[in-house]
């Protein structure tokens, strides 16, 4: 089912208000539902929700405008992330260098801050539909970062359609967003995560074997 029979840029809106309200909200992503939120309160009832760990790092919210402005990343790197994403339509956990001292991330309550970074580098997620496309844009033009993770139990699986997603983790939501069986279901993982430092892979999901070969093939670049 196309997204466009969907009104993203008003449901995307809806979301960026419950957010900036203090609330939290469920969202659909290529790669399963996400739970998103802006303030402390909201991150840390996800947390709770979701019965995950303190210390586990949050990942921001991507789009083409904060992927810009927020990672540092050579020519060639930019180049090889704008093919994943933008040229071949995949899912990517983009882990990259970013500029920590950037407002958007000194935004952030110290907390958050400091479970949002690692070693420098930063996670977002791309190429994961156009509501994150929106919800990113969002996010860049009123400068305000946007945290999320998938919206389910730890260790109970991503859940690809709404009615799959517990209870406990719906609760936390003040909005769900509902657009059916997202587009990377058969995998049944959440995203691929590469480092692209040194093209590490942090995960192995959804994805994987389409961005192998994509690497492979046009970069001469082994994952």
């Amino acid at each position: 089912m196309s997204m466009n029979f969907y009104n993203v840029e008003d449901d995307a809106r809806r979301v960026f208000d419950t957010l900036m309200a203090g609330g939290a909200a469920i969202i659909p992503t290529y790669v399963g539902y996400a739970i998103v939120g802006i303030t402390e309160e909201a991150i840390d009832r996800t947390f709770v929700a979701k019965r995950r760990k303190k210390g586990k790092l949050h990942a921001f919210t991507g789009s083409p405008e904060l992927h810009d402005t927020l990672h540092i990343l050579d020519d060639k790197t930019r180049q090889v992330i704008r093919s994943i994403w933008q040229e071949s339509g995949l899912t990517i956990g983009c882990v990259a260098p970013a500029r920590i001292d950037h407002p958007m991330i000194q935004k952030l309550p110290e907390a958050i801050r400091d479970q949002s970074i690692k070693d420098g580098t930063i996670a977002m997620l791309l190429g994961a539909g156009p509501f994150l496309d929106v919800l990113g844009r969002l996010s860049y033009e009123n400068q305000i970062p946007i945290i999320g993770s998938s919206a389910n139990v730890t260790q109970k699986g991503v859940k690809f359609r709404v009615e799959n997603i517990e209870p406990e983790v719906i609760a936390a939501a003040d909005l769900v967003i509902d657009y059916g069986l997202m587009r990377w279901a058969s995998y049944n993982f959440s995203s691929t995560m590469i480092d692209f430092r040194d093209y590490s892979v942090v995960r192995n999901g959804a994805c994987f074997d389409l961005l192998q070969d994509l690497l492979r093939r046009q970069f001469d670049i082994e994952i």
